[in-house]
């Protein structure tokens, strides 16, 4: 039986039957809102048909996972801005659901203090219901405060997965405005290369010449002809045409082959009638690997050991002649410095001088440039040579020595026993030998440095010739003029 106070009466009766008809449905304290006298506005009502904030953070992780290596640059910062503007909507939530949190921990402890004041009034059965209802509201209590803990948490997920976002969102626009960029400098490249060749061709065009223009449409006139005559079936006039063009090219064979024969004839007779007023002459191919040698073609001719021999260089005009230094014998053997030039020969002898000439410039052999292209394929390039002069003194002994050319230096060894090394500088020469012999075209004279010379001799002229050029190629490589005495300006 129900024991009512006199004091309270129908106020504890009240409370008696809310305790013991009370029945919570969910293991959450509702949440409600509570005006003057603890009356009861409104309840707050949770939208529970969204996924939990977690879930949505792991699924749009994954997501941005699995898509992150197919989606373009452009594709994948539009991603982020999307996923950025979720994020911040699941911190506005969380922050809602913080207040919520906030007013439930609010009502709980109202109701924990109203059930102590029931408890400390109440006793029997009564008070062991109120007893129970405060270790229910404490029990919700905990679950509240777990669940703040819980909300923490993802709200630490939530910001830090918003300043990813915030990241990669600005790295992927900066990657796009580089790209952009990028594009379009090759566009503008592009666009000046073409423009720089449209140009150059209506410049080719302008300066086209009327005469080449006027023999190609000439031209073109008669393969226009000679199409006519095949489309109308007149195969005979074509082969009439054929026979005659055949005919007149032979012709013109005939006679160029005449005019050669009249030309050579012609200096052979001009060359005839010079040799009865000279003294001396000049025997030998005027080509690269040759030797020049001077010859007395008179009896009247004084002997080349009694005079006084110079030989020249002319320059490509022939307005000035260089003396080559050292050449004052009857033989001269060209070097690759004299291609393309014309050579020259002074004979003095009891105050009169001989001059000659060479009929033509120095031509380069034919096989030097395959030769030189093999050498170049190589780092480093041996030549087999005898020394036949060391300091201007004769060398005695005949034994074979290495010369080594290489990038950057110059080696004369025997074996393990150098003989001298020197890197390519200003002191160091190398030019064809010009002291005369039979050996001329096969030697070359290097001087290591100032007091340390060499003469030295190849195999063949082609390898004389090779080495020459190539060590002068290395050498300009390091910004060095390598050649003979007083050739510096040749070069």
């Amino acid at each position: 039986m129900t024991r009512v106070s006199p004091e309270f009466g129908d106020e504890v009766q009240a409370v008696w039957t809310l305790s013991a008809d009370v029945s919570f449905q969910s293991n959450q304290f509702p949440k409600y809102k509570l005006g003057p006298d603890n009356e009861i506005l409104e309840e707050i009502k949770e939208d529970n048909k969204g996924p939990p904030l977690k879930e949505v953070v792991i699924r749009e992780t994954n997501q941005l996972t699995e898509q992150h290596k197919r989606l373009s640059v452009r594709d994948l910062a539009s991603k982020f801005d999307k996923n950025l503007a979720a994020a911040a909507k699941l911190s506005e939530e969380a922050k809602l659901k913080e207040v919520a949190s906030l007013d439930g921990h609010v009502l709980l402890k109202k109701l924990r203090d109203a059930l102590e004041f029931l408890k400390g009034r109440l006793g029997g059965r009564n008070k062991e219901d109120v007893e129970k209802a405060i270790s229910m509201v404490e029990a919700l209590a905990v679950k509240l405060t777990q669940k703040e803990g819980e909300l923490i948490q993802e709200k630490f997920e939530v910001k830090k997965l918003v300043n990813f976002l915030k990241q990669a969102s600005e790295d992927a626009k900066k990657l796009v405005n580089q790209e952009k960029s990028f594009a379009c400098a090759e566009i503008e490249s592009a666009r000046a290369v073409v423009q720089r060749i449209g140009e150059a061709l209506d410049e080719q065009e302008r300066n086209q010449n009327p005469g080449m223009q006027q023999e190609l449409e000439e031209l073109i006139e008669e393969v226009q002809e000679a199409r006519r005559i095949r489309l109308m079936h007149q195969p005979r006039k074509v082969v009439d045409m054929e026979s005659e063009l055949r005919e007149l090219r032979l012709q013109i064979r005939e006679k160029c082959t005449i005019s050669l024969n009249l030309q050579n004839e012609l200096a052979r007779s001009m060359k005839a009638e010079e040799n009865m007023y000279r003294l001396y002459e000049l025997s030998g191919s005027e080509t690269l690997g040759s030797i020049l040698r001077i010859q007395p073609c008179s009896d009247k001719a004084v002997e080349l050991a009694k005079c006084s021999i110079q030989w020249y260089r002319l320059s490509s005009q022939c307005s000035r002649r260089e003396a080559i230094l050292g050449a004052n014998k009857c033989v001269y053997a060209p070097e690759p410095i004299d291609i393309g030039r014309v050579l020259q020969a002074d004979i003095t002898s009891n105050g009169l001088k001989v001059t000659l000439t060479t009929d033509g410039p120095i031509e380069q052999a034919s096989d030097l440039g395959i030769y030189l292209e093999t050498l170049l394929r190589k780092p480093n390039n041996d030549f087999s040579v005898v020394i036949s002069q060391m300091n201007g003194r004769n060398y005695s002994s005949h034994s074979v020595h290495l010369f080594h050319i290489g990038k950057t230096k110059i080696k004369l060894s025997r074996g393990w026993i150098t003989k001298a090394r020197e890197s390519y500088s200003r002191s160091m020469q190398l030019c064809g030998f010009r002291g005369g012999g039979n050996s001329a075209a096969k030697s070359l004279f290097w001087q290591a440095r100032k007091g340390q010379s060499f003469v030295l001799v190849f195999e063949s002229e082609r390898e004389r010739n090779g080495a020459l050029t190539l060590a002068r190629k290395y050498a300009s490589d390091c910004n060095f003029m390598l050649a003979g005495p007083d050739d510096d300006a040749l070069l």
